[in-house]
């Protein structure tokens, strides 16, 4: 019987009680399932509610007391307690779809990819703005770059337990920055490890006021370009070159998409990206997007 860790890292986020609900209601058969749920805050918050809900809960949960503050410190916590066939990651802001897990293993068997990517649907309510419920953009896909996916992401992902790829764990130094998902799963590809999509594994996340503002948007840009940059190996500076070119050209269009309400917001968004390339390739450093100091920057998921 094929085995799956659903893992789930947490920092003072009461929504994990909407993320299990859900993973309960997976429709699941011949399949060996457990949660882990690593806490990162360090005063164990997310303990009670764990306890509460493991009583009606249909698999086991392993509870991980992982502080504090720092995402990879819990990612890491949850690959070190692992032990089935495959682990599969989600964050506790998401709600998945009954039939999630089924679609990402059945992607995994057929392509024998060693990581498989599902979409994250965006839910917006009443009050967002009409241009961005349009153009969504907090949805995250996978990135196919000349027919193949380098990287990934750990809000919807199995990941196959062999090695060399089991030994591999998340950066500390990323883990309040951010990028530490982008950084784990380049390195992967570099082992030789290969990347497939489930596009019907689906996980959605709710996107709270604070996050619906174009400042928002442009902060998570500029990390995660600068993330891309400091992951550039070799060429750097025709790297940064390439990088200043791209993002003069999409300023260019901004201009030209004026008229656009989506089109000049998702220009002017990947003019950010690119220019956040270029710091990252010149070793501008990241703000904090995790943990106590968030708050006062950009708030971000974990």
């Amino acid at each position: 019987m094929i085995s799956v860790d659903i893992c789930i890292c947490t920092f003072r986020r009461p929504f994990l009680a909407e993320t299990l609900r859900s993973v309960a209601a997976l429709a699941i058969e011949d399949v060996a399932v457990r949660v882990i749920i690593a806490d990162n805050d360090a005063s164990a918050s997310a303990r009670d509610l764990v306890a509460a809900v493991e009583r009606d809960f249909p698999w086991p949960i392993t509870y991980v007391h992982a502080p504090a503050a720092n995402i990879c410190i819990a990612r890491n916590a949850c690959l070190d307690v692992a032990s089935a066939d495959y682990v599969a990651f989600i964050d506790d802001d998401e709600t998945v779809s009954p039939q999630w897990l089924v679609e990402l293993l059945d992607t995994a068997r057929l392509t024998r990819a060693d990581a498989v990517l599902g979409p994250v649907h965006a839910v917006y309510d009443a009050r967002t703005p009409e241009w961005m419920v349009e153009g969504d953009f907090h949805s995250t896909l996978p990135v196919v770059v000349n027919g193949a996916i380098r990287t990934g992401y750990t809000c919807n992902v199995l990941i196959r337990r062999v090695a060399p790829f089991a030994a591999l764990r998340f950066d500390l130094a990323l883990g309040r920055s951010g990028g530490e998902d982008t950084d784990y799963f380049y390195r992967l590809t570099a082992l030789g490890g290969t990347i497939a999509e489930a596009p019907d594994a689906l996980v959605y996340e709710p996107v709270p006021a604070e996050r619906a503002a174009m400042a928002w948007l442009i902060r998570r840009r500029l990390r995660m370009g600068q993330t891309h940059g400091m992951l550039v190996r070799g060429a750097r500076l025709p790297a940064a070159a390439i990088a200043v070119a791209k993002a003069g050209y999409c300023v260019a269009m901004t201009g030209m998409t004026a008229f656009s309400p989506i089109g000049r917001r998702k220009n002017l968004l990947r003019a950010v990206l690119h220019m956040g390339v270029v710091g990252g390739i010149m070793g501008v450093r990241q703000a904090v997007h995790y943990g106590d100091g968030a708050s006062r920057q950009a708030p971000n998921s974990p």
